[in-house]
């Protein structure tokens, strides 16, 4: 295995993931998921060896980090991380290209392999339009992009990402993900990567590192879900005192988006009522009478008039 946890806690003074026992190997794609607050950036830090480990040990190639100088697990791992400072006066080029002088001295001119390295990379992000942009001028998500072009042109065998799709609309991370997926099939590099958006991500994830209650769960994607219910199934807020909710029976989803719009729109006693959701339209019934709707704003009309 590539990457080896053996019976690791890391934190600071207090322990945030205690008696981590796993690995992963080249060639897959892993997603990090938990809560904010959990440890998840604190663990990636103590994989890179910038946070000192409570207890075992982390090992890149069977060697532990502890051992390794910051320049020889920069060569073994490419960093992406969710807030990066942007240097000045570069261009989006200049960016990507500075991925490739880990291996070289920072005097060194890039040859021609690794200039059409770059233009690949730039392409494949679908950053070619902004090839030659100072990267101040450039949006948000197109700078995240940019930062991952950097990672993919240090060919390291591992990349770490820490939420890389935080500031990309949907299509973009769709290409981002497809990238690394396509990046861990085909050149065989091990790709972990944090995300809140897990529902878009364990599609292209072979394994979930899930933290929750100061242990990581490490699996297949699919069975890390599969035992972790709470992942899958929609959670119902409870925040408006002066709301009782009606009988809701719908799909999951359904249920909790009509709950969200009672609550946010009826500060009173709903119990009375029963919905049914019969797609496209809901049933609704109080002890005196029954109601079709087609839409959120014919419900409010008629629970409103029967109020």
């Amino acid at each position: 295995m590539f990457l080896e946890l053996k019976n690791t806690t890391i934190g600071y003074q207090t322990p945030l993931i205690k008696e981590v026992n796993t690995s992963l190997g080249l060639g897959e794609i892993c997603l990090l998921i938990g809560n904010n607050g959990v440890g998840k950036t604190t663990l990636i830090k103590s994989i890179l060896n910038q946070i000192e480990l409570i207890e075992g040990a982390v090992l890149i190639n069977e060697k532990q980090t502890q051992t390794l100088t910051y320049k020889e697990i920069a060569e073994q791992i490419a960093v992406v991380f969710s807030k990066s400072q942007i240097p000045a006066n570069y261009t989006l080029w200049d960016l990507i290209s500075f991925g490739k002088y880990i291996h070289y001295p920072y005097y060194f001119e890039l040859n021609h392999t690794d200039k059409l390295e770059i233009e690949e990379i730039i392409e494949s992000l679908n950053l070619t339009q902004y090839r030659d942009f100072q990267l101040s001028q450039l949006s948000d998500g197109n700078l995240q992009k940019a930062f991952i072009g950097r990672a993919l042109a240090q060919n390291s065998p591992m990349i770490i990402l820490d939420e890389p799709t935080t500031h990309l609309d949907e299509e973009n991370k769709i290409i981002i993900l497809k990238l690394l997926r396509n990046l861990a099939k085909t050149q065989n590099k091990l790709i972990l990567f944090s995300s809140h958006d897990w529902r878009l991500a364990k599609e292209f994830a072979d394994k979930i590192w899930l933290i929750s209650n100061e242990k990581l769960h490490a699996g297949i994607t699919e069975e890390i879900l599969l035992k972790h219910n709470e992942l899958l199934n929609p959670h119902i807020f409870h925040f408006n005192e002066g709301f009782v909710a009606p009988q809701i029976f719908a799909p999951e989803l359904h249920k909790e988006m009509l709950y969200s719009f009672l609550q946010k729109n009826f500060k009173k006693n709903l119990s009375e009522f029963k919905f049914v959701f019969s797609n496209p339209f809901w049933e609704i019934s109080t002890h005196q009478i029954q109601q079709k709707c087609d839409s959120f704003e014919e419900i409010a009309e008629f629970v409103q008039n029967l109020h």
